[in-house]
């Protein structure tokens, strides 16, 4: 066992507890309309998309990894001033956050949750794991070591995709705030700020679209925004200890995301690629 791997053992999070399913509600969508608000929301600030998004599309969420990115919204979010009336009664912010818990995350990633839960208090966290394993030993019991060098698309839809459906299903997201951008490359140098996901029936806004990496860690910085301990060590994009490095100065900021491979994402905003798990399901008990 590697030192990631026994400091991740050590530190463990409690996955939501869900045993009924909420009606999403359906979104009226067509391509004019989203060709219409892309258009509309490439003129507003990030914060005046997210009031938009909380004013405009029901059961929305936001999905994180607590990446730089993703802190940005979620501070944003809370220093929005809205209507008493949407907020719940013990006061709870009108949207919710979803974290998947893969099992191989980093412990300071970990550790940063517990300052997010601390800092913004006012949002209900669902954590979801892996279906019917709490930690990375019994998930290697079930699939064996190391699955992601052995079959990695099967081990991104086991801790990553599935997870996430189970909670678009049993929360009834109809749609998610994600914390995406142009700047960080590859499949996401095009990337609208409204798309609709047809293969997970998900509206996704990625309101920091525009923004580059000096943009979301000066915010960081200014706001005092708690952020990954990993950062300072040179890692600007982190997933999974296995699959995560340290870049170079120079390189693109998810350079250091499976090296050797070519892969440019972990699986959550390429569903299409993992459809026949979805449509035929793969043995998760």
């Amino acid at each position: 066992m590697t030192n990631s791997q026994e400091q991740n053992s050590s530190t463990s999070l409690t996955a939501t507890a869900t045993t009924t399913t909420t009606t999403k509600p359906t979104i009226p969508l067509n391509e004019l309309q989203l060709t219409h608000w892309n258009k509309t929301l490439q003129t507003l600030t990030p914060q005046e998309v997210l009031r938009w998004a909380i004013f405009t599309i029901p059961n929305l969420f936001q999905t994180t990894a607590f990446g730089l990115t993703g802190l940005c919204i979620l501070d944003m979010l809370d220093k929005l001033d809205l209507p008493s009336e949407l907020l719940d009664s013990e006061g709870k912010f009108p949207i919710q956050l979803v974290f998947i818990d893969t099992l191989y995350h980093f412990p300071q990633t970990l550790e940063l949750i517990d300052k997010i839960k601390t800092k913004y208090n006012r949002f209900a966290l669902h954590i979801y794991q892996p279906e019917g394993c709490s930690n990375d030993t019994e998930f290697s019991a079930k699939y064996g070591d190391e699955l992601w060098q052995k079959d990695d698309l099967k081990y991104d839809y086991l801790v990553k995709v599935e997870p996430l459906n189970r909670a678009y299903q049993e929360l009834g997201i109809a749609a998610v705030l994600t914390g995406r951008r142009r700047s960080q490359g590859g499949d996401r140098a095009s990337l609208p700020m409204v798309e609709f996901d047809s293969q997970m029936k998900v509206l996704k806004i990625n309101p920091l679209a525009s923004w580059g990496f000096n943009d979301v860690y000066k915010y960081i910085k200014e706001h005092k925004v708690p952020y990954n301990e990993l950062l300072d060590l040179g890692y600007k994009s982190i997933g999974d200890w296995h699959s995560t490095e340290p870049i170079k100065e120079g390189e693109d900021e998810r350079s250091g995301r499976w090296k050797g491979k070519a892969k440019t994402e972990c699986g959550i905003h390429v569903a299409s690629k993992y459809s026949e798990f979805l449509n035929n399901g793969v043995t998760t008990k």
